[in-house]
């Protein structure tokens, strides 16, 4: 029987510069993940960090890194060829089926956006799974903006709201944050409309009150949660709050459950 907590070597093939701090990495891997799932990332003699998976398809998975700390920057001076190690895949991710037949709406703030671009392809693929489908993603400014090439393909087919925090000269878009939308939406189906939720606590937060102030149920809202997974199998209780570990019943939760994980 594998050891849980080995990794296995895993090499870079590409590597995209998304913003000053912000690269996706490329490696050959044949895992089998689920969107909005996390593996623990490590460079010997550095340690091990958790990282959202950004997208996954032929035999190859895409983690969208931002440089914070001594792992990642480790991950950084790494080129085409290296090799990363991998542990996993960790967590309950989002299922598609579940949003089947509804009017969807995606909400993400800044690198909230990584963990669901898979989610969002998946919908760019099968769109007439659902009824409707809307995103709204922020930014602190434009040169924080991930994924551009990614945002014109999906504005194509469903709308895809960009909004700013600090809006510069020859911005056209929306400024503000994303809290400041929700009251412009217009869902012809209340009843059959979800939201999915991802980004930094506080913008999560209010996120989700803003859609409960106009009318969805807890229920119809799902969100992920960012902890520091350590072990991410249950054992060293670093992402626990109360009885619930982060890394195995998260890090999605639907909003009747987060509402109540309280650190």
């Amino acid at each position: 029987m594998q050891n849980p907590y080995i990794p296995v070597p895993a090499e870079i093939t590409k590597i995209v510069k998304q913003t000053d701090i912000d690269y996706t990495f490329f490696v050959k891997s044949d895992m089998n993940l689920k969107s909005g799932q996390f593996v623990q990332l490590s460079v010997p003699k550095a340690g091990e960090a958790p990282i959202s998976v950004s997208d996954f398809k032929d035999g190859e998975l895409e983690m969208t890194i931002r440089k914070v700390g001594k792992v990642t920057d480790e991950i950084f001076n790494k080129e085409i060829g290296d090799k990363l190690y991998i542990r996993g895949p960790y967590g309950n991710g989002f299922s598609p089926e579940d949003h089947y037949g509804k009017e969807l709406i995606l909400v993400a703030g800044g690198t909230g956006l990584a963990p669901v671009k898979n989610f969002i392809n998946h919908f760019y693929d099968n769109l007439d799974k659902l009824k409707s489908f809307r995103v709204i993603v922020g930014f602190k400014s434009m040169k924080d903006r991930l994924f551009v090439d990614e945002l014109n393909k999906w504005s194509q087919k469903f709308p895809v709201n960009i909004t700013l925090d600090r809006p510069e000269e020859g911005w056209i878009g929306s400024t503000g944050f994303v809290t400041d939308h929700i009251n412009k939406m217009l869902m012809k189906d209340m009843e059959n409309t979800h939201v999915v939720i991802v980004g930094p606590p506080p913008m999560m937060k209010f996120t989700a009150l803003g859609f409960s102030k106009i009318g969805l149920k807890q229920e119809q809202i799902w969100m992920s949660f960012e902890r520091k997974m350590s072990c991410a199998l249950g054992k060293c209780g670093h992402c626990k709050i109360d009885e619930t570990y982060v890394c195995l019943e998260g890090p999605v939760f639907r909003y009747d459950k987060a509402v109540n994980l309280i650190d």
